[in-house]
């Protein structure tokens, strides 16, 4: 069954927009603690072969993040159209695959948060050269 991580959604109302978003595709939204962050990703979506883990990690992050799981396409589709006409941008944002399933939120944040910034980076160098383009 489809579900979605929602980690960090202190503004009511931006929770309240994603959730409709999610309620209108039948995807399940599901808030993470955060004393389950050191959990792996599988388990928290309920996947079969993922079981909780005992150790805990020291940490946490503060960024809005969503991570999606078992989406088709399709709806993939529809929930990121839906999230911009209702103007709610989330930075962080992931598919679970196989390779991030047994990750922790925290492992799967600071990779996500790595790629973020990577491409953050790029852009000022793309927009430097678009306007040279138009000189």
């Amino acid at each position: 069954m489809a579900c979605a991580l929602l980690y960090n959604f202190k503004d009511a109302a931006r929770l309240q927009k994603v959730r409709f978003a999610l309620f209108k595709l039948g995807v399940s939204g599901r808030i993470v603690a955060p004393e389950e962050l050191s959990q792996p990703i599988g388990y928290l979506c309920d996947l079969e072969g993922f079981s909780p883990v005992e150790e805990t990690v020291e940490g946490g992050f503060s960024d809005e993040m969503l991570v999606l799981c078992g989406l088709s396409g399709s709806q993939l589709d529809a929930l990121l159209s839906s999230l911009r006409r209702s103007r709610v941008v989330v930075a962080l944002k992931a598919v679970v695959t196989e390779d991030n399933a047994a990750w922790s939120s925290l492992q799967l944040h600071d990779e996500l948060r790595q790629e973020h910034e990577a491409m953050k980076g790029t852009r000022p160098k793309d927009a430097e050269k678009r306007s040279a383009h138009r000189k």
